[in-house]
């Protein structure tokens, strides 16, 4: 417990609620001895038994209590008797498990605290006041909304949601009901509450009642200017059911002047009586429970001996993640002998028990293949504890005589009734799934009817800490973290010719395997969850990453129609102009000789031409790579032009008309691309199988293959693209008036910018002038120098640095920027965006070219990472905008800046709007930019058409 100097802290567990989530968390379960329901009660010890174990440190609290409700009938009922009539009455197997519960909490060392006559909520905000006028902080650990009305950031009160294993915050209940905290009992009172039958104001939900107080500062000043409202139906709404409304805030006000049953000293934590414990968990046959107790409290015993630590009073803490633990994380040997191999149903049953007392799993599926559209499920792997892990096969079978004569046989539980049975653990809320890159296995398990949540990604989490310093694949991470190299896939599946599917792989191997993955997610999860907080990116995870699995999940899934009639004309136009370059080059050259071969190409330019500017190899060949190329046709030289749109037309060919029909599912024609989420430094994302990120779009053929991507039958693509994002971000970022001013009046951002450098009027602008200048605005954000503005321009290097200096002296602001930003790279490593993602950058310790790349990249990262962030934010909130509204329109793509959307015709015209809006407001609150974010919609059957 906290000394005398430390701040003392009121923990209140919500106790109602922890009954219901224990109840329903759990299947079924009774007494053996007497056949008594136990099932809620050993929900709720192992629920306890986690919070006081975990929570160390400065958040320790110094007073706890648990607050129950007493009974169904309240004060709430005498003013309404239809308050909370639509509840059904408890489950009959859990009514005589509430007093158990209470003699659990008070096993545990805990008072229980109830009144006949108010709910919990009434107690809780009762104790909440007393705590906060004695100059104590105070957690109420609950997912009642009701309770977001007591959250008061100045008086250090916050709400701890016990689902989502976060801190509510004022900035949360804003996010919630579209008010602070002191105006969520108004908010309530017009919107109502369904679910305790709360009437409020009938047509009134959340937007309208947050605008209404917005507009009118309260309840009373909404009533008493009613008539004031313009929209008639809202006007007559709140004038004809004035006292309903009335009457609602009296039920959602929660009572803060209750008679306390107890006083708060009687909540100062005690040691739990370890007798007193073990016999009550003991009594109720809970044998695993009552060990690992017993264990728990010895420990803690002897630390108490040495330095005074008590032995109860431990919370979860407020991020909700399990502190990693050296002797359950990185340093317990791994033992692949100890995983199971779950092959009937009982068996699952027992690990899914376990799955709902440990509160936090590891998951991992095993397939069949790659692709997460198609595969088809071998098994899923679940992990509770270090070593303590099960694989459960489910699609594995013998194939050309292999024999599973490995002790393990092929008994499998059937398909169905695994699933069955796993459904309710996988997408139940209270218990959270930790995978490494989950967003597969989401895909693959939402394909067999089942929908994990909620979900943390390993992957991500690294990827939020140590973005840009090393990759993210377990693996590599296990190697890093936890000191172990997991098997290879290869060591169980084999490769090349003897490559076999993971389905026939004998059941042993497997399993050493299988469960092995999901041992390691949940060791790194509790290796790097804590860092989240520690390290001040918690909010960088949740708001930019944790949500993104499911949105990429169902884009996947949903995939994008092609036209492969398209496709293979395209692939003939391509096959014939690459023909006709053939034969140019032959005629240019005099002879025939293979366009292919660097070889003969160096040969022809180097040797027979004799250009000067040739190098080397390693192997001692002339260079002839596409840098090359781009020099000498810069120079003059026709062949090498040819040769590089001999490689772009090949190039195309290849990679996207050729193959893209392969790609293509042969009864929807729909493609499947599979993002990736932690693949570049700055947040952007990538693709492949296929490659949809690179189609070029600047040249007439890479807009043709556009034209192959269409909407199905009935509907049209919408493509929305933030216009020059990236420009805006530089104005806001570098804060230069002249570009914000001029984004903020609508400008032709390059004619102005034109017109600044070379001092020439916008009514006089030509287009060669507007170019350079283009060119400069758009170069800038990556660094360029003068050797590279030359080649883009094709004018001197002395003229390009004189454009680069002139910018500068224009607008001092960027430069400014680029050299703070250098800085601060050089001093710390990394950069940050807005919204402070960390973009690490080690290469800036480097010497030469390559620290001048680093800065380089420093200085473009802050401006394409925002960029990246905020349409990551776009891609999260577009979904639950697009149900909310009622539309059917659904996100397939993101590329870049553009999000392509399929939507029925008849909502093209009324989506775009709100498509429009989410993507312009995506910025978190917090971090509003200075300039305007223009996003342009365009509709058409295809998506070069739509673009």
């Amino acid at each position: 417990m906290p000394d005398a100097t430390t701040p003392q802290h009121l923990v209140l567990i919500d106790g109602s609620g922890y009954i219901f989530r224990a109840y329903h968390g759990l299947p079924p379960l009774t007494r053996k001895s007497d056949g008594l329901p136990v099932g809620a009660v050993a929900g709720f010890c192992n629920m306890l038994y986690k919070l006081i174990k975990e929570h160390r440190g400065d958040d320790a609290p110094s007073h706890l209590a648990v607050i129950f409700d007493a009974g169904a009938k309240t004060f709430r009922n005498e003013i309404y008797d239809q308050y909370k009539a639509h509840r059904p009455p408890a489950p009959e197997d859990l009514i005589p498990q509430f007093p158990l519960i209470r003699e659990a909490t008070r096993a545990f060392g805990l008072p229980a605290i109830e009144l006949q006559g108010f709910e919990a909520d009434d107690l809780i905000c009762t104790y909440t006041k007393m705590a906060v006028e004695a100059g104590m902080a105070v957690t109420i650990v609950s997912s009642d909304k009701d309770l977001m009305q007591l959250v008061d950031d100045a008086r250090h009160v916050r709400l701890m949601d016990p689902v989502k294993s976060t801190p509510v915050h004022a900035a949360q209940v804003v996010e919630k009901f579209g008010v602070p905290p002191e105006l969520v009992v108004d908010a309530q009172a017009l919107i109502g509450d369904s679910s305790d039958n709360v009437p409020g104001a009938p047509g009134i939900g959340v937007k309208t009642a947050a605008q209404l107080l917005t507009d009118f500062g309260d309840l009373d000043g909404v009533l008493s200017r009613a008539s004031e409202i313009r929209q008639e139906k809202r006007r007559q709404t709140l004038i004809d059911f004035r006292e309903q409304i009335l009457m609602s805030r009296e039920l959602v006000r929660l009572r803060c002047d209750v008679e306390p049953p107890a006083p708060i000293d009687d909540f100062v934590l005690k040691d739990a009586d370890g007798e007193v414990l073990t016999a009550f968990l003991t009594t109720m046959e809970f044998a695993s429970l009552a060990r690992r107790v017993g264990g728990t409290l010895s420990a803690m015993q002897s630390s108490t001996a040495i330095d005074k630590v008590p032995t109860a009073p431990i919370l979860r803490p407020l991020y909700g993640v399990k502190p990693a633990s050296p002797a359950e994380a990185a340093t317990v040997p791994f033992n692949l002998d100890a995983y199971a191999c779950v092959q009937t149903l009982d068996d699952l049953n027992a690990w899914i028990a376990e799955a709902y007392a440990a509160q936090v799993i590891a998951i991992d599926t095993e397939t069949d293949d790659l692709s997460a559209s198609h595969a088809k499920l071998c098994g899923v792997s679940l992990a509770t504890g270090a070593n303590r892990a099960g694989y459960i096969p489910l699609g594995h079978a013998a194939s050309d005589g292999l024999d599973f004569g490995d002790g393990a046989g092929l008994t499998q539980i059937p398909l169905d009734q695994a699933l069955h049975a796993l459904k309710p653990l996988l997408e139940d809320p209270n218990i959270l799934k930790v995978g490494q890159n989950i967003k597969y296995d989401l895909s693959v398990l939402h394909r067999y009817g089942v929908d994990v949540a909620p979900f943390d990604d390993t992957m991500l989490i690294s990827y939020v800490l140590e973005g840009g310093l090393h990759g993210h694949g377990m693996d590599e991470l296990s190697q890093l973290h936890l000191g172990h190299t997991p098997i290879p896939f290869k060591e169980v599946c084999g490769s090349g010719k003897s490559l076999k599917s993971f389905k026939h792989v004998e059941l042993a191997p497997a399993t050493r395997y299988a469960a092995e993955d999901a041992d390691v997610t949940l060791r790194l999860w509790q290796v790097l969850k804590p860092r989240l907080a520690r390290e001040g990116l918690v909010t960088v995870y949740e708001t930019l990453e944790r949500g993104m699995p499911g949105v990429l999940s169902e884009m996947e899934l949903a995939g994008i129609r092609i036209d492969p009639q398209v496709l293979q004309a395209l692939s003939h136009d391509f096959g014939v102009r690459m023909s006709e370059i053939e034969a140019e080059a032959h005629a240019l050259v005099g002879r025939p000789f293979n366009l292919n071969s660097p070889q003969q190409l160096g040969q022809i330019f180097f040797d027979e031409m004799a250009l000067p500017g040739g190098k080397r190899t390693a192997s001692g060949q002339w260079a002839t790579d596409v840098k090359v190329l781009e020099d000498l046709a810069e120079k003059g030289q026709p062949l090498a032009k040819l040769l590089l749109d001999y490689r772009q037309m090949a190039k195309l060919k290849g990679t996207y008309t050729d193959n893209l029909t392969g790609h293509a599912d042969p009864n929807t024609q729909r493609i499947h691309t599979s993002f990736h989420l932690a693949a570049t430094p700055t947040g952007r994302l990538s693709s492949n199988e296929p490659n949809l990120q690179n189609i070029p779009i600047r040249t007439a053929e890479g807009r043709k293959i556009r034209r192959a991507f269409i909407a199905k039958p009935g509907h049209r693509l919408i493509s929305a693209d933030y216009s020059q994002i990236e420009l805006r971000l530089l104005a806001h970022i570098g804060d230069i008036p002249q570009l914000k001013d001029a984004f903020a009046r609508g400008d032709d951002i390059h004619a102005m910018t034109a017109s600044e450098m070379f001092e020439v009027p916008m009514d006089q602008m030509t287009s060669e002038i507007r170019r350079r200048a283009k060119a400069i605005n758009f170069g800038i954000i990556y660094g360029i120098s003068a050797f590279g503005l030359s080649n883009q321009l094709g004018i001197e290097r002395g003229e390009a640095g004189r454009y680069i200096e002139t910018y500068f002296e224009r607008f001092p602001g960027i430069k400014a920027y680029m050299d703070a930003t250098k800085a601060f790279v050089a001093a710390n490593g990394y950069v940050t965006t807005l919204m402070g993602r960390k973009i690490h950058i080690p290469e800036i310790n480097g010497k030469g070219a390559q620290k001048a790349f680093a800065e380089r990249a420093a200085i473009n990262a802050p401006i394409q990472g925002t960029a990246a962030d905020i349409i990551r934010r776009a891609m999260m909130r577009m979904p639950g905008a697009l149900r909310d509204a009622g539309y059917t329109t659904t996100m397939l793509l993101q590329v870049h800046d553009e999000l392509i959307f399929e939507a029925p015709e008849a909502e093209v015209e009324a989506v775009m709007p709100l498509i429009r809006e989410v993507m312009s407001n995506a910025a978190l609150p917090a971090y509003q930019i200075s300039v305007p974010l223009v996003v342009e919609a365009h509709a058409a059957d295809n998506w070069d058409e739509a673009h």
